[in-house]
């Protein structure tokens, strides 16, 4: 099983990959377990298949939407991995937001405000991942009859890098609002890059219709550059809580566990 990351000049996106690639090893032992990068780092998704000491292999694009990378850089990996001795199938994306993704952005954001309240105030590169310490998070437990997280938030912004695909971004925006439905609070969705909402300026809008606590909550898989500037703003606009990517959170292992389950039994046809 092949990891596909996007890959990054920060050195974290790295250690982020090769975290969750450790925590799938863990949960599936069963599975010979890889990290591979399209840009900046390596080693690239086609020198593993190569290498592989295996007849079959699963690739899994560490991405949360179906952007560029998805269709058009994912499908030339299989099309040159034809010539190996080596049957690939690809799945799909680990988006758009689903019960899985949904529970880990909930856990991490009240990592988050938890955090706030205690008065930390850091923002380390890869979060902890304390497995069932938030149990309402993970089986859905509604919010607090106010109507606001138990540590007073009442409104969340979800933040992603950003992409020039607009069916992409129209799942990203579908996840903001789910993620606001679950919650149980005004949600806006923002942008690190390209056209739309920055981060600041959704925390600005949240606050502008009342909300005084606002969170923000990160649709990145890890850290780098664009996660930093999309917390940057949001804090300089007053968000109170800033959450960490989701790395390796016990979710994400089960979400990837869950799309290589599903490809081996139905592979996923990727566009030409």
């Amino acid at each position: 099983m092949v990891l596909v990351a996007h890959g990054s000049r920060d050195p974290r996106a790295a250690v982020a990959t090769e975290a969750l690639a450790r925590a799938v090893r863990r949960a599936h032992s069963e599975w010979l377990v890889e990290a591979s990068y399209l840009d900046h780092a390596g080693p690239r998704p086609l020198d593993v298949l190569a290498s592989a000491p295996a007849s079959r292999a699963v690739l899994v694009p560490l991405l949360l939407t179906a952007a560029y990378h998805g269709r058009v850089d994912l499908p030339a990996v299989v099309r040159a991995a034809e010539s190996l001795p080596i049957s690939v199938t690809a799945t799909d994306v680990l988006g758009p937001a689903s019960p899985l993704l949904l529970s880990a952005l909930s856990r991490r954001l009240l990592t988050a405000t938890q955090s706030s309240t205690a008065g930390s105030g850091s923002l380390p590169g890869v979060a902890p991942d304390p497995a069932g310490s938030l149990p309402w998070a993970l089986d859905g437990v509604l919010p607090d009859s106010a109507g606001s997280l138990p540590w007073g938030l009442d409104g969340v912004v979800l933040a992603s890098a950003g992409t020039r695909d607009e069916a992409a971004r129209a799942t990203v925006a579908d996840a903001a609002a789910a993620l606001g439905r679950r919650l149980g609070l005004p949600a806006a969705v923002a942008y690190a890059s390209g056209a739309g909402p920055t981060p600041g300026e959704a925390v600005t809008a949240l606050r502008a219709a009342g909300a005084r606590r606002v969170g923000m909550s990160a649709y990145f898989l890890a850290p780098g550059l664009l996660y930093d500037l999309a917390a940057r703003t949001a804090r300089e606009a007053g968000a109170v809580a800033i959450a960490e990517p989701l790395t390796a959170a016990q979710e994400l292992v089960r979400l990837v566990a869950a799309r290589v389950e599903s490809a081996l039994s139905h592979p996923v046809p990727l566009a030409a």
